[in-house]
């Protein structure tokens, strides 16, 4: 049996911190206007960080294939953008609900097809939809902070053509720093008043349940939404990383797996749980080991950093809790300015799948709520009616 190099350990720890540095914020910012407390927000992240650890380090072993699970990012902005309008039980019973759509999705190999059938340019539409105000709040505040905007944008600039990869850790790195600045700035302490000082934040995470509540309206507005962005957006491209790097799994044991985790975890704030894309190619190439069937290693080992990042819950909310709503704004904005280049280039690839897509987005980016159903879910329906009403002929 081969032994353990230095390469699956870096790899591993470089999709992790890619994976956390690029979303993090945006957890943390789900789950706070979700309604959860302090204690709560660590909940979710010592739940998530578990989820994807057992998961990477589950699948990868069994497989001895590369298996590595995330959030979804973009599942993460979406709920950003609408789990306010529901209360904390109900957006619980909502990913669990998404779950179980997961896992009958997982079961039947047709009805994953058929939901691949929708069109790129549409599903992609539906993305630059969900991420546009994000990204529009980068800009937001500009006159209140024209030089802090400028830093980040500056700083980001750079670091695109410089270390690309490092970017978002540095944009990271710097949020915090700034924050502390701005904080002790303020009169406040940088991390905590308590005063048992720095070590109070170093505690095991407790699990807080939260019983979920279910509701049509959740259903409609969260649950369905939820779903459908994570299979395009992430299981679906998860799946072709995979085939792409020479891979062939049995995919359906692996998402019903991850379904199924999901489900477990959602009362603790286990909002997603799906297969990585971006990140999941880090453990897939040479960099991660010369040897093909070796790469597996790369993906337990960023499991095992997925849980190591879970038991630090409380660390990671005591750094970015309290962090100024302008940074975060900034923060989410720039991590998913590359996301939203590419689903505005897909959506717009195909010339008679342009005014549907369009529609979409425009629809989606809106964020209205009408009869219990988000923009998102309006803005696919009219997207696919225009695209089908394009195709009929003009004599029928």
């Amino acid at each position: 049996m081969s032994k353990w190099k230095l390469s699956h350990i870096s790899a591993g720890l470089t999709a992790v911190t890619v994976g956390y540095s690029s979303s993090v914020v945006i957890i943390i910012d789900v789950a706070r206007k979700a309604g959860a407390s302090d204690d709560m927000v660590i909940s979710w992240l010592f739940a998530l960080g578990l989820g994807m650890g057992i998961t990477c380090i589950l699948f990868s072993w069994l497989s001895k294939l590369p298996v590595v699970t995330a959030w979804s990012t973009p599942g993460a902005a979406f709920l950003l953008t609408s789990i306010g309008n529901y209360r904390l039980s109900e957006a619980i019973g909502a990913f669990v609900i998404c779950a179980m759509l997961s896992l009958v999705t997982a079961q039947s190999r047709s009805l994953l097809k058929q939901i691949s059938r929708i069109p790129p340019a549409i599903s992609s539409a539906l993305l630059a939809g969900i991420l546009l105000p994000i990204c529009l709040a980068i800009f937001s505040e500009v006159n209140d902070a024209p030089h802090l905007v400028a830093l980040f944008l500056a700083v980001y600039l750079i670091g695109s053509r410089l270390f690309p990869r490092y970017l978002m850790l540095l944009l990271l790195v710097m949020s915090v720093g700034i924050s502390m600045f701005m904080s002790s700035a303020d009169g406040g302490v940088a991390l905590t008043s308590d005063s048992s000082g720095l070590s109070s934040i170093f505690t095991l995470p407790e699990p807080i349940w939260v019983t979920p509540t279910f509701s049509l309206s959740a259903t409609i507005g969260l649950a369905f939404p939820l779903f459908l962005i994570t299979t395009l957006s992430q299981n679906l491209p998860g799946i072709a990383i995979h085939h792409a790097h020479g891979y062939t799994p049995d995919h359906k044991p692996i998402l019903s797996g991850i379904a199924i985790a999901q489900a477990l975890l959602a009362p603790f704030g286990g909002f997603t749980f799906n297969l990585a894309a971006i990140t999941a190619a880090l453990c897939m190439g040479e960099q991660a080991d010369s040897e093909k069937s070796q790469r597996y290693k790369a993906a337990i080992a960023a499991g095992v950093a997925y849980i190591f990042m879970g038991l630090l819950a409380s660390v990671v909310v005591a750094l970015f809790v309290s962090m100024p709503s302008i940074i975060i704004h900034l923060l989410a904005g720039l991590a998913l300015l590359a996301t939203l280049q590419g689903a505005v280039v897909r959506a717009m690839e195909i010339e008679h799948h342009r005014a549907p897509a369009l529609l979409t987005m425009l629809c989606t980016a809106s964020g209205f709520s009408l009869f219990s159903m988000t923009s998102a879910v309006w803005g696919l329906g009219l997207g696919l009616i225009l695209l089908y009403v394009q195709k009929k002929p003009a004599n029928a």
